[in-house]
C-alpha cells in the first residue's frame, strides 16, 4: 500500500474572512466550512495534512477589544503573544469544528486536533529594533501620537488608507515548539491545526521561555513548520488561482511552474512585493531549499486541478 504523503496547508485570510464581508461569526464559519470542503480533495488523494492559518483580521479585533476594555473598564491590556494565542484558539476551534462536520458528511474517519503552538524567535533579531509589521486599526495622526506616547508604540502612515497603523517587530521564526508531536500525529493520520497566525512568538532568556511583543510572518512560519515535520508539499491557499508576473497590469502573465532559481530571480528583482505575493514566494524558496519537494500556490476551489495553481520546484520537469 502506498504511504500517505504529508502536506502542510496554509489557509490565507480570505479562506476565513472574505474581503467584501464584515467578518461576523456567521460569515467566518460559512467561509471556513467551504474551505474545509475543498480540503477533502487532499484526504481522498492519500494526503495526511497539517493546517495552519492567518489571523490578521481576528487579532486586529482582539487589539480593539484590548483598547476598548481598558478605556471603559480599566481591564488590563494583554501583550501581543497573548493576543496571538487568543486568535489561535478561536480560529483553530472554528476550523476544527467545521472540518469535523465536513468529514462526517463525506464519511471520512479522521481525528482532528488544534494545538496552541509556540514558535521560537531570537530576541536579538534585528527586526526587534526595526518594526515593520502593521497590526490593528487605522488611526488619525492625533490619535496615533497619543497612543504612541501612552504605550511607547511605533506608528506608520499608510497613504492609501489615509491613516496611521501601529507597526510591530516581525522576527524570523527559528523553531516550532512541539514539532515532534505534530509530526507524529500527522503521520498517524490525525489532522493537526497548528502554528496559526505565524505561531505565538517566544524566546529564551537565561533558560526561561518568555513571550515576545511581536508578530511572526505566517507564510515563513508555515514553511518552517513544513520543513520541521518533513512534509512533502507546502500549499498556500490564497485568493488568486496562480502567481503572476506583472500582476494587475495589461501584460500580466500567469505562471504554471517556477524553479527555485527563477523564483529567486523574480523575487530579488522586486517582481513579488512583500505586501503581496512576496512572503509566499520567499517561504516557498526556503521550503524547497531545505528538502521539500514542491510548493503549490492556488485558491481552494482549484486545489487538485493539475492545470491550476503555480508549482514551485527544485528543477523543471
Amino acid at each position: 500500500m502506498e504511504k500517505n504523503k504529508l502536506a502542510v496547508v496554509a489557509l490565507g485570510g480570505n479562506s476565513i474572512t472574505r474581503s467584501n464581508e464584515a467578518g461576523n461569526i456567521e460569515q467566518q464559519e460559512k467561509s471556513t466550512y467551504e474551505t474545509c470542503r475543498n480540503l477533502t480533495a487532499l484526504l481522498k488523494n492519500n494526503f495526511n495534512i497539517v493546517i495552519t492559518h492567518g489571523n490578521g483580521p481576528q487579532v486586529g479585533n482582539i487589539l480593539l477589544r484590548n483598547e476598548a476594555g481598558y478605556d471603559q473598564y480599566k481591564i488590563p491590556k494583554m501583550p501581543l503573544d497573548i493576543c496571538v494565542a487568543d486568535s489561535q484558539g478561536g480560529i483553530g476551534y472554528m476550523i476544527e469544528r467545521q472540518l469535523i462536520n465536513v468529514l462526517k458528511e463525506n464519511r471520512i474517519r479522521k481525528n482532528v486536533i488544534t494545538l496552541i503552538t509556540q514558535v521560537l524567535v531570537n530576541i536579538h533579531d534585528p527586526a526587534f529594533k526595526q518594526p515593520t509589521k502593521p497590526i490593528g486599526p487605522y488611526y488619525i495622526k492625533e490619535e496615533a501620537d497619543l497612543l504612541s506616547k501612552a504605550n511607547n508604540w511605533v506608528f506608520k502612515e499608510d497613504p492609501k488608507k489615509k491613516g496611521w497603523r501601529r507597526i510591530v517587530p516581525s522576527p524570523k521564526p527559528i523553531d516550532i515548539m512541539n514539532k515532534r508531536i505534530i509530526k507524529k500525529l500527522a503521520k498517524a493520520g490525525v489532522i493537526v491545526i497548528a502554528a496559526g497566525g505565524g505561531g505565538i512568538p517566544v524566546f529564551i532568556d537565561h533558560k526561561e521561555l518568555k513571550g515576545a511583543e511581536a508578530v511572526i510572518d505566517k507564510d515563513l512560519a508555515a514553511s518552517l513548520l513544513a520543513t520541521k515535520i518533513g512534509a512533502d508539499t507546502l500549499i498556500f491557499l490564497t485568493d488568486v488561482p496562480k502567481v503572476y508576473l506583472n500582476y494587475n497590469k495589461p501584460d500580466q502573465k500567469a505562471l504554471d511552474e517556477l524553479t527555485v532559481l527563477d523564483a529567486e530571480k523574480y523575487f530579488n528583482s522586486g517582481e513579488f512585493p512583500l505586501g503581496s505575493m512576496g512572503p509566499k514566494i520567499q517561504a516557498a524558496i526556503e521550503f524547497i531549499k531545505k528538502g521539500g519537494k514542491e510548493t503549490l500556490i492556488t485558491d481552494a476551489h482549484r486545489l487538485l486541478d493539475p492545470a491550476a495553481g503555480t508549482r514551485i520546484v527544485d528543477c523543471a520537469a
